[in-house]
């Protein structure tokens, strides 16, 4: 659906008086007549592929699916993600020990892995609810 301000454009389109020419060989502005215009956006109308219900057919793109959470997913995360915590905790306490440079690393690791699926069971579940709704708009 158009926005209010897409609306007010295309009417005040709409109200200006456009002069269709064209600039024949010799260079002259020739007026265009309606019929042939009228004929051109029916012709483009036409070609528009429609559906057996007459309308243009819904967007194709097909939809990732959401996998339903899995700990080895989150934890496949966290090992993407463990690494660059621990060089980014190297870096920033570089004048502690190794120990307690990396152990706050694998502290955070720790919460990273749960929180990662919990996450993921909430897309799921927000996905399920979309299909599940989307199926039963349909069926109707």
């Amino acid at each position: 659906m158009p926005t209010k301000k897409q609306r007010r454009r295309h009417q005040k389109a709409r109200r200006h008086e456009y002069e269709y020419v064209y600039v024949d060989d010799e260079g002259n502005e020739v007026e265009v007549d309606p019929a042939e215009i009228r004929a051109a956006r029916d012709e483009r109308r036409e070609a528009k592929p429609q559906t057996a219900s007459g309308k243009s057919p819904a967007r194709t793109g097909a939809r990732k699916t959401i996998e339903p959470p899995s700990w080895r997913r989150a934890a496949r995360r966290a090992a993407i993600f463990g690494p660059l915590l621990v060089v980014a905790m190297m870096l920033f306490n570089h004048k502690l020990p190794l120990a307690q440079q990396i152990a706050p690393a694998i502290f955070l690791l720790a919460f990273f892995i749960p929180f990662s699926y919990f996450t993921d069971s909430l897309a799921y579940r927000m996905y399920r609810k979309r299909v599940e709704r989307r199926g039963s708009t349909n069926s109707r």
